[in-house]
């Protein structure tokens, strides 16, 4: 940080196909692997490697300018009829309706939201979490997602609820399960308009329906916990995104 309370260099938030960038997952899961050990956690089904060269998955990063640096990100996992969401190997087990839930879904285009992650440095100011997730729901038009999932910690819960989500409570205990591990709390959530996004939040709302039309631009925001501006370069546009390509027939949904 500067003097003047705004980070040093321009940031730039870019979307890409996992498949596309293999050296940019590297760094995303060396990230976000950094910040589960600091808080104790060393396994959650997201953060499994295999995600890198699925081609369902679309990676989101927020990273400096030349890309040598990132700062957070996230991923959507779209359904593809083939490999389970994480939330479905994080809490199937557990509870076996997200299978079902997830397989309906799926007939119009779902996906998850998840990995999310922000380093320490930038820990508090939204860049590494509320603006990858508004983010993830941007890109989820071009991929012709219209629901989206979120397994929350206790802290993104309001970001998800900022963006449209409401509590998944028909899955676990009213929508919480023990994961990832048994002394920590996560709430399943769901997004049940990525497409017309009308229950966001109308800030957030508007914002989202504004990178849509414009996917690559460049933008000062202000983080919505401190007095902070960042300049954020959106390069948002998936040049592989294809609207059909996750509508997926119940009968390639089998329950688990």
């Amino acid at each position: 940080m500067n003097e003047g309370g705004s980070l040093d260099t321009d940031i730039r938030i870019r979307a890409f196909r996992a498949i596309d960038d293999p050296e940019t997952c590297r760094k995303f899961i060396e990230g976000h692997r950094t910040v589960l050990e600091y808080h104790g956690v060393l396994k959650v089904t997201s953060s499994n490697n295999e995600w890198a060269t699925n081609p369902a998955v679309f990676v989101i990063v927020v990273e400096n300018m030349d890309g040598t640096k990132l700062f957070g990100g996230a991923r959507v996992h779209a359904a593809d009829g083939i490999t389970p969401l994480p939330i479905e190997d994080a809490t199937g087990y557990m509870d076996d309706k997200i299978y079902e839930v997830v397989a309906d879904c799926a007939q119009t285009g779902t996906g998850e939201l998840c990995g999310l992650w922000n380093s320490k440095e930038v820990a508090g100011l939204g860049v590494g979490s509320l603006f990858p997730s508004i983010a993830a729901v941007v890109i989820a038009e071009q991929i012709g997602l219209t629901t989206m999932f979120s397994l929350c910690s206790p802290a993104t819960v309001r970001f998800n609820q900022w963006i449209g989500s409401s509590i998944l409570k028909t899955v676990g205990n009213d929508g919480t399960f023990y994961y990832p591990k048994l002394d920590l709390l996560a709430t399943a959530v769901f997004l049940p308009d990525a497409d017309t996004l009308l229950h966001a939040h109308p800030k957030e709302r508007d914002k989202m329906l504004a990178l849509r039309k414009n996917l690559n631009t460049v933008s000062n925001e202000r983080s919505p916990f401190k007095n902070i501006s960042v300049k954020v370069h959106y390069e948002l546009e998936i040049k592989s995104a294809n609207q059909a390509e996750f509508k997926i027939p119940l009968k390639a949904n089998a329950v688990k």
